[in-house]
């Protein structure tokens, strides 16, 4: 494959399995060095060797997202090697339990928001200089679909996934004109990953499109570039 992304440093959340993985592989095989965040580093460690096995490279952070400080201390880890950041990619989330509105549990909810919301926008924080240091950098948001139109028992999940398109439309409005920065939104649709399991037990994961076609979807935009803003849902 040719290296489209060679040169480039780029930041993958929630890259020990599903699309995050599927996305980070894509990435380093078009020459971006990877930094690979999620909680399991036994997890990352494959998706390091299967970078590595595809001739790119990549740096494991083995991190929960949700802990005090720890976006802080990985931004200062990044920026005391690397001058700028060129591709982010906003993939860890937690689903939560599916309940109706009346019964959503409050502790959960707040981690559920606390991981989907807030830990994005301490994440865009804390990257933001690093991002404007880029002379192209390309922000993705992996959102769902029940962010724009409800349903029913996604109450606290689709709430988590709205918000959070909410804010990446603005943060693109914010930087349009003052740097180079563009950030989009991912809709992946039905996907065979764990969270979709999770979520529909009986369902039949031969019958959805692999985490690597979103994978591809994501690792051509940054490729080839995009309108800032702009949504898209991947197909199979």
């Amino acid at each position: 494959m040719i290296q489209t992304l060679s040169g480039k440093l780029a930041l993958v959340t929630g890259a020990s399995r599903g699309i995050g993985a599927a996305t980070a592989i894509a990435l380093g095989k078009r020459g971006a060095h990877v930094i690979l965040t999620a909680r399991t580093a036994g997890g990352l460690e494959e998706v390091e060797e299967a970078i590595h096995q595809h001739g790119g490279t990549a740096t494991i952070a083995p991190l929960d997202l949700a802990e005090n400080d720890s976006i802080a201390r990985l931004a200062e880890a990044i920026a005391g090697r690397w001058a700028r950041l060129d591709v982010m990619v906003l993939n860890a989330a937690m689903l939560g339990t599916l309940a109706p509105v009346a019964a959503i549990d409050a502790k959960e909810f707040a981690r559920v928001l606390t991981l989907n919301v807030m830990a994005q926008q301490q994440l865009i924080a804390a990257f933001d200089p690093l991002l404007r240091a880029s002379d192209n950098a390309s922000v993705f948001g992996v959102t769902s679909s029940v962010g724009a139109k409800a349903r029913p028992y996604w109450g606290a999940y689709g709430a988590s996934k709205a918000a959070l398109d909410t804010m990446l439309n603005a943060y693109a409005q914010e930087v349009a004109n003052i740097s180079k920065v563009r950030v989009s939104i991912i809709d992946p649709g039905a996907t065979a990953t764990k969270m979709r399991q999770q979520a529909f037990p009986g369902e039949d994961q031969a019958t959805l499109k692999s985490p690597d076609v979103v994978a591809e979807t994501i690792a051509k935009l940054a490729e080839n570039g995009f309108e800032s803003g702009s949504r898209t849902r991947v197909e199979a």
